[in-house]
């Protein structure tokens, strides 16, 4: 077909410039055919739109296939054409027509790469929005996607302006292998990371992590190629390179919310030389107050007061309508200090937002405090300047 319109054109223009006349005619031929194509591709945008939003039943369109991305797609089509339509016309062997054709060739891998950035930032953007994806929403993930877009596009420009295949290129390139490895080192590096922490799970958007090294103690709000991003929770931001959480180690409190439980793991230092035996008078008030209940007795005059405490802790904790009863709650002696003897109260709250949490443990160490006296021990204290000036 394109051999009967220059045979057409040529025996109808009769001139010496009839070659020149003719590949004029077909240029702008097909240039004109190219911009047409191009206005009949913005023309059926918006009806693409239009049943995108109002027939399709799927959203996953709703978001890949935005306006961006149509009018990406749009200036595609006429390269296309002017692609197709260039070698049939001409056989390359004139110089301006073959660097039309390489330019041309350039256009459209530049497009196809920024369609595929379009289409990586959507994706990312449709994950993020639906709840059950979005803890897979790891933006270093599409960086990735997007770094590899451009590689293997410089790759293809290069084997286009020089001629030669992509092989023949990247063994030229073989060379700088060492070089380019230290300059991308941390984008590699941040890569592997972003894998090992998205597919070990070890991380993900709106976790709780402390990462004590790195002065990080907040939520996790993104995770890109090189950095992680933790909002703490005086509103600072820190950032951690992902290499560095992998290598190094970090607390994700993530598990402990989703459990329903905060665990309160706190001693209290009794003085030693207060314990000793109760008198039976003790143990009669004790038992008119009801703190006695549930703790058996069977030797009266052998009852040590820092037993009694601790039982009557350990039923107080297990029966505090603020304490997650399906979770372990125990009141525990550890070995004994210059500071005194610790007593432990291991138990988890019912909730696992931060002030209520606060709250809870608060009240119940308020009551400890106060009764401790009531069993006849004292709280340890390192005498302080008024103690030593009162003795």
């Amino acid at each position: 077909m394109f051999e009967t319109i220059k045979t057409f054109l040529a025996d109808n223009i009769g001139t010496d410039y009839a070659p020149n006349i003719i590949t004029a005619i077909i240029l702008v031929g097909i240039a004109l055919m190219a911009y047409m194509s191009f206005r009949l591709a913005k023309f059926v945008i918006p009806y693409i739109e239009h049943y995108i939003e109002h027939i399709s039943r799927t959203k996953w369109d709703d978001d890949l296939l935005n306006n961006k991305m149509l009018n990406a797609i749009a200036q595609l089509v006429p390269a296309l054409i002017v692609n197709w339509l260039l070698p049939g016309f001409f056989s390359g062997g004139e110089n301006g027509i073959h660097w039309l054709g390489v330019i041309t060739a350039l256009y459209i891998l530049g497009t196809y790469i920024y369609i595929i950035m379009i289409l990586a930032d959507n994706l990312y953007e449709a994950v993020k929005k639906r709840p059950r994806y979005k803890i897979w929403a790891v933006r270093g993930l599409f960086q990735t996607i997007k770094v590899i877009a451009i590689c293997i596009g410089v790759l293809i420009c290069c084997s286009i302006l020089f001629g030669r295949g992509p092989i023949a290129i990247l063994t030229a390139l073989g060379a700088t292998a060492g070089v380019m490895m230290l300059v991308f080192k941390d984008t590699i590096l941040g890569f592997v990371a972003s894998v090992q922490l998205t597919v070990n799970k070890m991380l993900h958007i709106g976790d709780w992590i402390v990462a004590e090294r790195h002065g990080a103690n907040g939520e996790v709000m993104e995770i890109t190629l090189t950095t992680v991003k933790v909002r703490n929770w005086d509103n600072s931001i820190s950032t951690i390179p992902p290499y560095s959480l992998v290598t190094d180690s970090f607390r994700n409190y993530q598990a402990m919310r989703e459990s329903g439980g905060r665990r309160v793991e706190r001693p209290i230092y009794i003085d030693v030389n207060s314990v000793r035996f109760c008198t039976p008078e003790e143990l009669s008030a004790l038992s008119e107050r009801g703190w006695l209940e549930g703790i058996d007795i069977a030797d009266a005059s052998r009852t040590v007061n820092l037993h009694l405490l601790r039982r009557y802790l350990d039923h107080y904790i297990n029966h505090h309508p603020s304490v997650n009863h399906s979770m372990t709650a125990m009141v525990r002696q550890l070995d004994p200090t210059p500071s005194g003897l610790p007593l432990e109260l291991y138990f988890f709250t019912n909730t696992v937002e931060w002030v209520a949490f606060e709250n809870i443990q608060s009240d119940i160490f308020d009551h400890i405090y106060a009764i401790v006296a009531e069993f006849g021990l004292r709280m340890f204290q390192t005498p302080a300047g008024n103690d030593i000036r009162r003795i």
